[in-house]
């Protein structure tokens, strides 16, 4: 069995695809999954097949956007010794791979007509050819297909057979975009944050600071999930210091340090950070200072303060602070600030 990714979220939207999917995963239909690019579409192809009948038999998979005409129908169906120059021998294919289980199809909208020909056929008659040859092959195969293109219209255009279509439409899911998603941006981030410090043999992850989890939540993530993972692990690579919590978020790679700062702000708008209430009297200080020093001790009084006023039960300091809970442990450790109140 393949090892699969987990499902994360909490939102409603998320939750009610997840309750869809689960009621669906009991019926022997095809199953057409609809979302934009890196919301997880493969992940519920999995849990569909998974909570099946069919879960203890092979799930195979096919992105059809990765071949050619020729290569996709010998790919699904087989094919003959001696069908094309090559052939050697006999070819199985997905279909046969994926006997008495599940068949998911990724990238369905860019499949040739011939093949959406051949699968309304296994569809409908449960049966298929394999290329070269002239014999019946039987197939019990559930197909769960997936795109992020607009089939409706594609049928509408003629690009798209309209009789597959409505043979696989017997229930749609739809996958909403992180945007649609924003409760579940920060519990995605802290995930994929965990995983890469591990990657990175960090005994720990320190958090997000209060303005990187606002750059987080602001930004629009036309990548979705997949994209949000790219950019916390990019973050917590550049960052590279495992005591201390990330400050900024690196979204896009392609930006270096001599673009125009009018540039950075107009792509990537900082929000505006929030000030604590303290008496800043700049004449107390005599010049030069060490700033980092200087503000790594203003950063232990209002922990102490924080942890004091909560009686120093850290869940309601990290929440005097604005911060998760993991953020304040994190600089508990930076600091070896006393938490016993002695």
């Amino acid at each position: 069995m393949r090892k699969t990714e987990n499902l994360i979220g909490e939102s409603d939207a998320f939750l009610a695809v997840l309750d869809h999917a689960s009621r669906l995963a009991t019926l022997n239909r095809p199953v057409l999954i609809l979302g934009e690019r890196g919301t997880g579409k493969e992940l519920i192809a999995q849990r569909i097949h998974y909570l099946s009948a069919r879960w203890d038999q092979p799930l195979v998979s096919l992105n059809c956007a990765a071949l050619s005409e020729g290569v996709i129908d010998s790919e699904l169906f087989g094919h003959e010794a001696g069908s094309f120059t090559g052939a050697k021998n006999r070819h199985q294919g997905r279909f046969e791979r994926a006997e008495n289980g599940s068949l998911f199809l990724d990238e369905l909208a860019t499949a040739p007509m011939g093949v959406q020909e051949k699968l309304l056929r296994v569809i409908e008659y449960g049966e298929y050819e394999r290329v070269g040859g002239n014999k019946s092959c039987q197939a019990n195969v559930r197909l769960i297909c997936a795109t992020n293109q607009n089939l409706p219209q594609l049928a509408a255009d003629g690009k798209f057979r309209a009789d597959l279509l409505d043979r696989l439409a017997f229930e749609v899911i739809h996958l909403p975009p992180l945007r649609a998603r924003v409760d579940d941006i920060l519990p995605l981030a802290e995930h994929y944050a965990v995983r890469m410090c591990r990657e990175m043999n960090f005994s720990y992850f320190a958090g997000f600071s209060y303005q990187a989890q606002q750059q987080l939540l602001r930004y629009s993530w036309p990548g979705n999930i997949r994209e949000l993972k790219n950019v916390v692990e990019r973050s917590i690579f550049r960052h590279a210091i495992e005591d201390e919590i990330i400050d900024t978020i690196i979204i896009d790679p392609f930006t270096t340090p001599w673009d125009k700062e009018s540039d950075i702000i107009e792509h990537h708008p900082q929000p505006t950070a929030v000030k604590p209430s303290v008496n800043q009297d700049a004449g107390a200080l005599t010049f030069p200072i060490d700033l980092r020093q200087q503000l790594q001790q203003q950063e232990i009084i209002w922990i102490e303060q924080a942890l004091t006023l909560a009686k120093f039960n850290q869940t309601k300091a990290a929440e005097l602070l604005s911060l998760s809970y993991h953020q304040l442990r994190g600089l508990i450790r930076k600091y070896d600030i006393n938490v016993n109140g002695d």
